[in-house]
């Protein structure tokens, strides 16, 4: 099949050369045609609209900052879809989000697949990256082999809208477990401890997570490059507190977590790297977290 791929940002872009290095058909269009440099020049083919992608496609990807870009762009592109073409969405929505933009999608004949993805970029770079897709089952069969390309591991969640609440789920962990590792991290440090051997210690201990293992590093380097901006966390976190409010379910570290990143959107801009955060604690307490030998970019 020959996919279309509209949005090529830290992680659209590494989907999208999972696909063409698996040896499926690739077009794709950003609104930067610098992003589709390095796509094209390995082989995709460059769309110089979304329409002009949708027309040319079997499928199409898109992977984009905010459900309104997802709007405009899927008004962009069903007109020219094909008769049985698939939306894919893989940028991270509300659940009333998906449902809304699925009818919108299914008036015009085209079925939409929701799939949300977790794991950082440098997984989605190595085809590592876990899959969550939403929506009927044999569209979920229909393009598992593309999937598979993309990723390591796939979770069909169930109906459209599912994925939404579980990947918002997962990145609310994610937040919450930065926090507390920056929190920790500070702690050894504070305490006296090397803090390269306490990174080492938490890693072999019950108290370990991936955000540690990965987030924590990059802390430690100073880089604090994950990829994945603040505002993007604050998103995500909004979406998890309106689910919070939604489901009945109190949400006091994810509130607290949010405040913590609102405090770093006003120190360092909304466009700093996510694990900033701990940032605000080291310049708070002035004492930096750093430690010789920890990365500034996941490989």
């Amino acid at each position: 099949m020959h996919y279309g791929y509209i949005g090529l940002g830290n992680l659209g872009a590494n989907c999208a050369a999972c696909l063409m290095r698996a040896g499926f058909g690739l077009t794709v269009h950003d609104l930067d045609p610098a992003a589709a440099e390095t796509l094209v020049a390995g082989g995709a083919r460059w769309a110089v609209s979304a329409a002009d992608l949708a027309a040319g496609v079997d499928h199409v990807i898109t992977c984009l900052p905010s459900p309104m870009v997802s709007e405009r762009v899927l008004a962009a592109i069903l007109p020219a879809m094909k008769p049985g073409a698939t939306w894919i969405e893989m940028s991270t929505l509300g659940r009333d989000d998906v449902l809304r933009l699925a009818r919108i999608a299914e008036a015009a004949g085209v079925r939409m697949l929701e799939l949300p993805v977790t794991g950082g970029v440098h997984l989605a770079a190595k085809g590592q990256i876990t899959m969550l897709p939403g929506g009927d089952a044999d569209l979920v069969e229909l393009h598992r082999p593309a999937m598979a390309a993309m990723g390591k591991r796939i979770f069909h969640m169930g109906p459209l809208g599912a994925s939404a609440v579980i990947k918002v789920i997962t990145n609310m962990l994610a937040f919450i477990h930065l926090k507390a590792c920056s929190e920790a991290l500070m702690l050894a440090k504070r305490g006296g401890l090397d803090l390269g051997q306490a990174w080492q210690a938490i890693a072999a201990s019950s108290g370990n997570s991936f955000v540690h293992e990965t987030e924590g590093a990059l802390i430690l380097n100073g880089s604090y490059d994950i990829a994945f901006s603040i505002d993007l966390a604050l998103k995500d976190l909004g979406f998890a507190l309106a689910f919070g409010r939604e489901f009945g379910v109190p949400l006091d570290l994810a509130a607290a977590t949010e405040q913590t990143y609102v405090a770093a959107r006003a120190a360092y801009g909304g466009a700093a790297q996510s694990p900033m955060i701990a940032k605000v604690l080291e310049d708070l307490l002035g004492t930096d977290l750093r430690a010789p030998g920890f990365p500034s970019r996941l490989e």
